[in-house]
Protein backbone atom coordinates (compact mmCIF):
# COMPACT_ATOMS: atom_id res chain seq x y z
CA UNK A 1 0.00 0.00 0.00
CA UNK A 2 1.55 3.28 -1.18
CA UNK A 3 1.72 6.12 1.46
CA UNK A 4 -1.16 7.96 -0.65
CA UNK A 5 -3.37 5.14 -0.01
CA UNK A 6 -2.30 4.45 3.47
CA UNK A 7 -5.76 4.91 5.79
CA UNK A 8 -6.45 8.04 7.62
CA UNK A 9 -5.09 7.54 11.69
CA UNK A 10 -6.31 9.71 14.01
CA UNK A 11 -4.40 9.95 17.39
CA UNK A 12 -6.60 8.53 19.74
CA UNK A 13 -7.15 10.78 23.12
CA UNK A 14 -8.95 9.13 26.14
CA UNK A 15 -10.68 10.73 28.62
CA UNK A 16 -11.14 9.22 32.27
CA UNK A 17 -13.86 10.60 33.99
CA UNK A 18 -13.71 9.98 37.64
CA UNK A 19 -17.25 10.50 40.02
CA UNK A 20 -17.10 14.21 41.25
CA UNK A 21 -16.11 15.62 38.26
CA UNK A 22 -16.84 18.79 36.97
CA UNK A 23 -18.59 18.37 33.75
CA UNK A 24 -17.24 21.62 32.43
CA UNK A 25 -13.42 20.47 32.33
CA UNK A 26 -14.80 17.08 31.20
CA UNK A 27 -16.33 18.57 27.87
CA UNK A 28 -12.80 20.55 27.48
CA UNK A 29 -10.64 18.15 25.24
CA UNK A 30 -13.44 17.09 23.37
CA UNK A 31 -14.35 19.96 22.05
CA UNK A 32 -11.02 21.36 21.21
CA UNK A 33 -9.65 17.99 20.11
CA UNK A 34 -12.57 17.10 18.55
CA UNK A 35 -12.45 20.37 16.29
CA UNK A 36 -9.13 19.98 14.83
CA UNK A 37 -9.39 19.40 11.37
CA UNK A 38 -6.94 18.82 8.88
CA UNK A 39 -6.76 20.69 5.48
CA UNK A 40 -9.24 18.06 3.64
CA UNK A 41 -11.60 18.68 6.52
CA UNK A 42 -10.93 15.61 8.18
CA UNK A 43 -10.41 14.87 12.12
CA UNK A 44 -7.31 14.58 13.72
CA UNK A 45 -8.37 13.19 17.03
CA UNK A 46 -10.42 10.56 17.64
CA UNK A 47 -11.88 11.37 21.48
CA UNK A 48 -13.24 9.00 23.83
CA UNK A 49 -14.50 9.19 27.38
CA UNK A 50 -14.00 6.22 29.83
CA UNK A 51 -14.33 5.34 33.62
CA UNK A 52 -13.08 2.92 36.24
CA UNK A 53 -16.16 0.77 35.75
CA UNK A 54 -18.11 -0.95 33.01
CA UNK A 55 -20.17 1.49 31.22
CA UNK A 56 -22.86 3.55 32.88
CA UNK A 57 -23.16 6.77 34.99
CA UNK A 58 -20.59 8.89 36.61
CA UNK A 59 -21.33 11.33 39.30
CA UNK A 60 -20.41 14.72 39.04
CA UNK A 61 -20.23 17.68 41.16
CA UNK A 62 -23.32 18.97 39.99
CA UNK A 63 -26.80 18.19 40.27
CA UNK A 64 -26.24 15.36 37.83
CA UNK A 65 -24.63 12.30 36.01
CA UNK A 66 -23.23 11.86 32.99
CA UNK A 67 -23.51 8.93 31.24
CA UNK A 68 -19.96 7.28 29.98
CA UNK A 69 -20.10 4.68 27.02
CA UNK A 70 -16.42 3.08 27.69
CA UNK A 71 -14.93 1.36 30.26
CA UNK A 72 -11.41 1.44 31.34
CA UNK A 73 -10.20 -0.97 28.35
CA UNK A 74 -10.55 2.24 26.50
CA UNK A 75 -7.02 3.19 27.92
CA UNK A 76 -5.59 0.45 25.97
CA UNK A 77 -5.07 1.86 23.22
CA UNK A 78 -5.03 6.03 23.98
CA UNK A 79 -2.21 7.69 22.60
CA UNK A 80 -3.07 10.42 25.02
CA UNK A 81 -4.83 10.43 28.28
CA UNK A 82 -6.53 13.25 29.92
CA UNK A 83 -7.36 13.29 33.59
CA UNK A 84 -9.47 16.14 34.57
CA UNK A 85 -10.60 17.28 37.86
CA UNK A 86 -12.55 15.24 40.17
CA UNK A 87 -13.38 16.87 44.05
CA UNK A 88 -13.96 13.23 45.03
CA UNK A 89 -10.23 12.01 44.62
CA UNK A 90 -9.92 10.18 48.30
CA UNK A 91 -6.66 8.99 49.43
CA UNK A 92 -5.45 10.67 46.00
CA UNK A 93 -5.63 13.94 47.55
CA UNK A 94 -5.16 13.17 51.26
CA UNK A 95 -2.59 10.70 51.39
CA UNK A 96 -0.84 10.81 47.41
CA UNK A 97 -1.69 6.83 46.99
CA UNK A 98 -3.83 5.32 44.01
CA UNK A 99 -6.95 3.90 44.99
CA UNK A 100 -6.91 -0.03 43.66
CA UNK A 101 -9.13 0.76 40.90
CA UNK A 102 -7.15 3.64 39.61
CA UNK A 103 -4.05 1.80 40.07
CA UNK A 104 -5.35 -1.26 37.78
CA UNK A 105 -6.94 1.59 35.18
CA UNK A 106 -3.51 3.06 34.35
CA UNK A 107 -1.43 -0.30 34.85
CA UNK A 108 -3.08 -0.34 31.23
CA UNK A 109 -2.01 2.65 30.15
CA UNK A 110 0.68 1.96 27.65
CA UNK A 111 4.32 3.35 27.44
CA UNK A 112 5.08 6.28 25.99
CA UNK A 113 1.11 7.65 26.19
CA UNK A 114 0.67 11.21 26.55
CA UNK A 115 -0.48 12.02 29.88
CA UNK A 116 -2.02 15.18 30.53
CA UNK A 117 -3.64 16.36 33.36
CA UNK A 118 -6.50 19.33 34.39
CA UNK A 119 -6.38 21.08 37.55
CA UNK A 120 -6.26 18.93 40.60
CA UNK A 121 -6.41 16.53 37.96
CA UNK A 122 -2.54 16.48 38.47
CA UNK A 123 -3.27 15.01 41.53
CA UNK A 124 -3.89 11.33 39.89
CA UNK A 125 -0.71 12.02 37.57
CA UNK A 126 1.35 12.60 40.74
CA UNK A 127 0.26 9.53 43.04
CA UNK A 128 0.87 7.18 39.55
CA UNK A 129 4.40 8.39 40.10
CA UNK A 130 4.21 10.28 36.83
CA UNK A 131 5.32 13.52 37.64
CA UNK A 132 8.28 12.66 40.37
CA UNK A 133 11.54 14.64 39.18
CA UNK A 134 9.48 16.28 36.58
CA UNK A 135 8.11 20.05 36.77
CA UNK A 136 4.56 20.52 37.20
CA UNK A 137 1.36 23.00 38.41
CA UNK A 138 -1.86 22.35 39.48
CA UNK A 139 -4.75 25.45 40.71
CA UNK A 140 -2.75 28.34 42.56
CA UNK A 141 -5.21 26.98 45.67
CA UNK A 142 -3.76 24.32 45.69
CA UNK A 143 0.20 24.62 45.11
CA UNK A 144 1.11 24.12 48.48
CA UNK A 145 -0.68 20.93 49.47
CA UNK A 146 0.58 19.57 45.95
CA UNK A 147 4.04 20.13 46.82
CA UNK A 148 4.20 19.23 50.51
CA UNK A 149 2.44 15.64 49.33
CA UNK A 150 4.53 14.93 46.48
CA UNK A 151 7.69 16.91 47.66
CA UNK A 152 9.76 15.23 44.70
CA UNK A 153 7.53 17.60 42.39
CA UNK A 154 8.89 20.39 40.77
CA UNK A 155 5.64 22.92 41.57
CA UNK A 156 5.13 25.76 39.62
CA UNK A 157 2.08 27.63 40.95
CA UNK A 158 2.50 30.68 38.41
CA UNK A 159 1.71 29.17 35.24
CA UNK A 160 -1.17 27.71 32.88
CA UNK A 161 0.27 24.64 32.02
CA UNK A 162 3.93 22.46 31.79
CA UNK A 163 4.63 21.05 28.61
CA UNK A 164 7.41 18.27 30.14
CA UNK A 165 7.18 16.21 26.57
CA UNK A 166 5.27 13.31 27.25
CA UNK A 167 3.79 14.63 30.71
CA UNK A 168 1.69 17.66 30.57
CA UNK A 169 -0.15 19.54 33.39
CA UNK A 170 -2.71 22.59 33.83
CA UNK A 171 -3.67 24.72 35.93
CA UNK A 172 -7.63 25.24 36.98
CA UNK A 173 -10.76 24.95 34.44
CA UNK A 174 -10.16 27.63 31.74
CA UNK A 175 -6.21 26.74 31.95
CA UNK A 176 -7.29 23.70 30.59
CA UNK A 177 -8.11 24.91 27.58
CA UNK A 178 -4.79 26.27 26.76
CA UNK A 179 -3.49 23.07 27.13
CA UNK A 180 -5.18 21.55 24.83
CA UNK A 181 -4.89 23.89 22.21
CA UNK A 182 -1.29 23.94 22.67
CA UNK A 183 -1.36 20.18 22.26
CA UNK A 184 -2.78 20.68 19.24
CA UNK A 185 -0.35 23.61 17.92
CA UNK A 186 2.52 20.99 19.13
CA UNK A 187 0.63 18.31 16.94
CA UNK A 188 -0.71 20.00 13.72
CA UNK A 189 0.86 23.59 13.69
CA UNK A 190 -0.73 27.29 14.82
CA UNK A 191 -2.75 27.39 11.74
CA UNK A 192 -5.31 24.44 12.74
CA UNK A 193 -4.84 25.64 16.67
CA UNK A 194 -6.09 29.12 15.41
CA UNK A 195 -8.71 27.72 13.86
CA UNK A 196 -10.04 25.55 16.68
CA UNK A 197 -9.17 28.67 19.00
CA UNK A 198 -11.69 30.80 16.23
CA UNK A 199 -15.01 27.81 16.20
CA UNK A 200 -14.56 27.85 19.78
CA UNK A 201 -14.14 31.60 20.21
CA UNK A 202 -11.76 31.60 22.47
CA UNK A 203 -7.94 33.56 22.36
CA UNK A 204 -5.43 30.90 20.66
CA UNK A 205 -2.75 32.43 23.41
CA UNK A 206 -3.34 33.90 26.23
CA UNK A 207 -0.69 35.99 28.31
CA UNK A 208 0.82 35.65 31.33
CA UNK A 209 0.49 32.76 34.00
CA UNK A 210 -1.99 32.10 36.56
CA UNK A 211 -0.31 34.42 39.36
CA UNK A 212 -2.67 37.26 37.80
CA UNK A 213 -5.53 35.60 38.92
CA UNK A 214 -4.75 35.18 42.84
CA UNK A 215 -6.20 37.37 45.07
CA UNK A 216 -4.16 39.93 46.91
CA UNK A 217 -5.06 40.94 50.18
CA UNK A 218 -5.40 44.82 50.02
CA UNK A 219 -5.27 45.06 45.66
CA UNK A 220 -5.29 48.53 44.52
CA UNK A 221 -7.09 50.37 42.11
CA UNK A 222 -5.44 51.02 38.40
CA UNK A 223 -6.89 53.32 35.92
CA UNK A 224 -3.90 52.79 33.99
CA UNK A 225 -3.48 49.56 32.00
CA UNK A 226 -0.68 48.39 29.49
CA UNK A 227 -3.16 47.36 26.69
CA UNK A 228 -2.18 50.13 24.11
CA UNK A 229 1.21 49.46 24.31
CA UNK A 230 0.81 45.84 23.63
CA UNK A 231 -1.34 46.73 20.57
CA UNK A 232 1.19 49.27 19.70
CA UNK A 233 4.28 47.28 20.06
CA UNK A 234 2.23 43.95 17.97
CA UNK A 235 2.14 46.46 15.24
CA UNK A 236 5.49 46.85 14.52
CA UNK A 237 6.91 43.31 15.68
CA UNK A 238 9.33 43.69 12.59
CA UNK A 239 11.04 46.84 14.21
CA UNK A 240 13.50 47.31 17.10
CA UNK A 241 10.95 47.88 20.26
CA UNK A 242 12.73 49.70 23.45
CA UNK A 243 11.05 49.24 26.50
CA UNK A 244 11.08 53.39 27.19
CA UNK A 245 9.02 53.36 24.09
CA UNK A 246 6.23 51.19 25.25
CA UNK A 247 6.17 53.16 28.20
CA UNK A 248 6.03 56.43 26.30
CA UNK A 249 2.73 54.78 24.69
CA UNK A 250 0.86 54.59 28.12
CA UNK A 251 2.60 58.34 29.40
CA UNK A 252 4.48 55.91 32.28
CA UNK A 253 8.06 55.79 33.80
CA UNK A 254 10.03 52.76 32.82
CA UNK A 255 10.02 51.47 36.52
CA UNK A 256 6.34 52.17 36.62
CA UNK A 257 5.77 50.54 33.45
CA UNK A 258 7.49 47.35 34.10
CA UNK A 259 5.75 47.09 36.65
CA UNK A 260 2.39 47.43 35.90
CA UNK A 261 3.15 44.95 33.28
CA UNK A 262 3.68 41.94 34.90
CA UNK A 263 1.04 42.88 37.09
CA UNK A 264 -1.61 42.63 34.27
CA UNK A 265 0.37 40.17 32.03
CA UNK A 266 1.64 38.51 34.16
CA UNK A 267 5.51 38.28 32.68
CA UNK A 268 7.86 40.74 31.90
CA UNK A 269 7.41 42.95 28.70
CA UNK A 270 10.59 41.61 27.08
CA UNK A 271 9.24 37.83 27.47
CA UNK A 272 6.02 39.07 26.41
CA UNK A 273 7.91 40.29 23.71
CA UNK A 274 9.94 37.21 22.32
CA UNK A 275 6.75 35.52 22.75
CA UNK A 276 4.84 37.27 20.37
CA UNK A 277 7.59 37.17 17.88
CA UNK A 278 7.93 33.12 18.11
CA UNK A 279 4.35 33.24 17.27
CA UNK A 280 5.12 35.74 14.21
CA UNK A 281 7.44 33.52 12.76
CA UNK A 282 5.71 30.15 13.38
CA UNK A 283 3.00 31.99 11.24
CA UNK A 284 5.32 33.58 8.40
CA UNK A 285 7.23 29.97 8.86
CA UNK A 286 3.78 28.33 7.64
CA UNK A 287 1.48 30.18 5.83
CA UNK A 288 4.45 31.77 3.39
CA UNK A 289 7.40 31.27 1.27
CA UNK A 290 9.51 34.07 2.45
CA UNK A 291 13.03 32.76 3.38
CA UNK A 292 14.10 32.30 6.89
CA UNK A 293 16.16 35.34 7.08
CA UNK A 294 13.36 37.28 5.81
CA UNK A 295 11.39 35.90 8.37
CA UNK A 296 13.32 36.62 11.18
CA UNK A 297 13.64 39.82 10.04
CA UNK A 298 10.01 40.35 9.84
CA UNK A 299 9.50 38.54 13.30
CA UNK A 300 11.79 41.11 14.75
CA UNK A 301 14.48 38.61 15.75
CA UNK A 302 17.06 40.55 13.37
CA UNK A 303 18.83 37.60 12.41
CA UNK A 304 18.33 33.91 11.39
CA UNK A 305 20.73 32.99 14.08
CA UNK A 306 18.55 34.52 16.86
CA UNK A 307 15.68 33.53 15.53
CA UNK A 308 16.54 29.75 15.23
CA UNK A 309 17.76 30.32 19.07
CA UNK A 310 14.82 31.29 20.12
CA UNK A 311 12.40 28.66 17.93
CA UNK A 312 15.02 25.49 19.19
CA UNK A 313 14.14 26.64 22.64
CA UNK A 314 10.52 26.91 22.64
CA UNK A 315 10.01 24.77 20.32
CA UNK A 316 12.54 22.02 20.00
CA UNK A 317 12.87 22.80 16.58
CA UNK A 318 14.91 24.51 13.76
CA UNK A 319 12.73 26.97 11.90
CA UNK A 320 13.47 24.68 8.20
CA UNK A 321 12.40 21.41 10.47
CA UNK A 322 8.97 23.62 11.83
CA UNK A 323 8.28 24.61 7.98
CA UNK A 324 8.65 21.46 6.84
CA UNK A 325 6.64 20.09 9.96
CA UNK A 326 3.61 22.97 9.77
CA UNK A 327 3.57 24.19 6.36
CA UNK A 328 -0.29 24.01 4.68
CA UNK A 329 -1.86 20.75 4.29
CA UNK A 330 0.72 18.95 6.41
CA UNK A 331 -1.53 16.64 8.69
CA UNK A 332 1.62 14.76 10.28
CA UNK A 333 2.71 15.76 14.26
CA UNK A 334 4.89 18.08 15.34
CA UNK A 335 7.77 18.92 18.20
CA UNK A 336 6.39 17.88 21.23
CA UNK A 337 14.19 35.92 29.12
CA UNK A 338 13.45 38.32 31.08
CA UNK A 339 14.40 41.81 30.00
CA UNK A 340 15.77 42.34 33.26
CA UNK A 341 16.61 45.94 33.76
CA UNK A 342 17.61 46.86 30.85
CA UNK A 343 15.80 49.08 28.28
CA UNK A 344 16.12 46.85 25.55
CA UNK A 345 13.70 44.53 24.04
CA UNK A 346 15.52 43.33 21.64
CA UNK A 347 15.71 39.08 21.53
CA UNK A 348 18.78 37.62 23.26
CA UNK A 349 19.85 34.25 24.90
CA UNK A 350 16.22 32.57 25.20
CA UNK A 351 15.14 30.38 28.19
CA UNK A 352 13.00 27.49 27.77
CA UNK A 353 8.71 27.52 28.22
CA UNK A 354 6.15 27.30 30.30
CA UNK A 355 2.59 28.24 29.66
CA UNK A 356 3.25 31.54 30.21
CA UNK A 357 5.21 33.07 27.67
CA UNK A 358 8.44 31.98 29.75
CA UNK A 359 10.24 28.87 28.66
CA UNK A 360 12.05 27.54 31.71
CA UNK A 361 11.75 24.04 30.84
CA UNK A 362 11.85 22.60 27.90
CA UNK A 363 8.04 23.15 27.73
CA UNK A 364 5.37 26.02 29.48
CA UNK A 365 -5.54 29.07 36.77
CA UNK A 366 -8.02 28.67 37.43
Amino acid sequence: MTEQQAPHRRHRVAILALDGLMPFELGIPQRIFGKAQDAEGRPLYEVVTCSLRAPGPVETDADFAVLVANGPEALDTADTVVVPTSYELGPVYEDGVLTPELASAFARIRPGTRLVSICIGGYVLAAAGRLDGRPATTHWMHADHFQQLFPRIRVDPDVLFVDDGDVLTSAGVAAGIDLCLHLVRRDHGAAVANEVARRTVVPPHRDGGQAQYIQRPVPQAQAATTTAARAWALGRLHEPIQLRDMAEQEAMSVRTFTRRFREEVGISPGQWLTQQRVERARHLLESSDLSIDQVARDAGFGTAQSMRQHLQAALGVTPTVYRRTFRAGSTGPGPGGDAGSGDSLTPSAPGRERGDGRRPVAAPGR
